[in-house]
């Protein structure tokens, strides 16, 4: 059943009154009493229908996301969350449209934002490259005044109103630390493989991997970064030539995607010793490789909760409402073979 303001009234001892002034962002809440509600709000997994009004006020929706068409489970799961939300988009009085571009390719993400400003939506969700002209074409959407969230990787200096993704620097830490204390203590190499560093996503992992190796654990050696662009058979030949190259190897962090190639390499591999491997993603591919003991961790966010945190930010930002960043952060979660669903 989901939560009502009357149980969030009730969990945080004040009145149906004081719960819809938090809700619609009214003046007249203590800020002590507003953090009280905010928290019984996440608690609950309250999240705020605005259909019912928007139906009565004919209002409606226009949504564009712009997503890479990367040959990915990752990619692929996001676009499939993309395509269920526009399924049920008429619960909402929202029409969304799917622009796809190539990955990694900034040139063609900006044209399509230009394209999507042209439409004159009501918010614009992308996957962001981190690249100058990327941001100037985010920054006419603003000058538009059409909203604009970032997807999983976010973008620099652009005056985009949100980001719907995790605390990528927090992720890259979480997997050093999981490396670390997985591994014998005894130094020796560390590969990474990303997918670019075009994209802010991977080179905040990067950050947040090489700060805690360097400070806590220092005699592990990291090789120089293998770039796959998240293709599969590019990474596969990336991570059979370093396994090769480097037959002691003692672990591999994947920041990025194209997993199916990184565990085809790690099965065909004929070390003795198999290096401790963290990915990102759970998808099919790689909770059977967790499952095998061919990966030891795997990071995961939710691609659904990001779709859904964009598409609320975008109704809100349309409607001039605040944002309750609580009820929008997304969670990391780790899997080991010991916890998966």
């Amino acid at each position: 059943m989901k939560p009502t303001v009357h149980d969030i009234a009730s969990k945080a001892g004040v009145s149906l009154a004081t719960v819809d002034r938090v809700i619609n962002l009214r003046p007249g809440v203590h800020a002590v009493t507003r953090a009280k509600v905010e928290a019984a709000i996440v608690e609950l997994g309250y999240v705020r229908d605005m259909a019912a009004a928007n139906l009565a006020k004919g209002r409606s929706y226009a949504l564009v996301f712009i997503l890479p068409n990367n040959d990915n489970s990752f990619m692929a799961g996001l676009r499939a969350e993309v395509r269920a939300a526009a399924s049920r988009s008429y619960i909402d009085r929202t029409s969304i449209r799917i622009i796809e571009v190539p990955p990694f390719d900034a040139a063609a993400l900006s044209q399509a934002l230009d394209v999507a400003r042209l439409e004159k939506p009501s918010g614009v969700a992308f996957v962001a490259i981190d690249a100058e002209d990327v941001v100037e074409a985010a920054d006419r959407l603003a000058d538009s005044g059409i909203a604009a969230v970032t997807l999983v990787s976010d973008l620099t200096g652009s005056r985009r109103d949100h980001f719907a993704g995790i605390d990528n620097v927090a992720a890259g830490r979480t997997a050093a630390s999981l490396m670390g204390r997985f591994l014998p203590e005894k130094g020796g190499d560390v590969a990474v493989l990303a997918g670019s560093m075009l994209v802010k996503d991977h080179r905040e992992r990067l950050a947040g991997f090489r700060s805690v190796i360097e400070d806590e654990f220092p005699d592990l050696n990291l090789l120089p970064v293998l770039e796959g662009r998240d293709d599969p058979e590019t990474v596969q030949k990336l991570v059979s030539e370093c396994l090769n190259a480097n037959p002691d190897l003692l672990g591999l962090y994947s920041l990025g995607a194209g997993n199916r190639g990184l565990i085809k390499a790690l099965k065909s591999s004929r070390q003795q010793t198999r290096p401790c491997v963290i990915a990102h993603e759970l998808t099919e591919n790689t909770s059977n490789a967790l499952a095998e003991g061919v990966l030891d961790a795997v990071l995961n966010q939710d691609a659904g909760h990001e779709v859904r945190s964009a598409i609320r930010v975008l109704k809100a930002r349309a409607d001039g409402l605040a944002v309750i960043d609580a009820q929008e952060r997304i969670r990391i979660d780790i899997f080991l073979r010991d916890n998966l669903p």
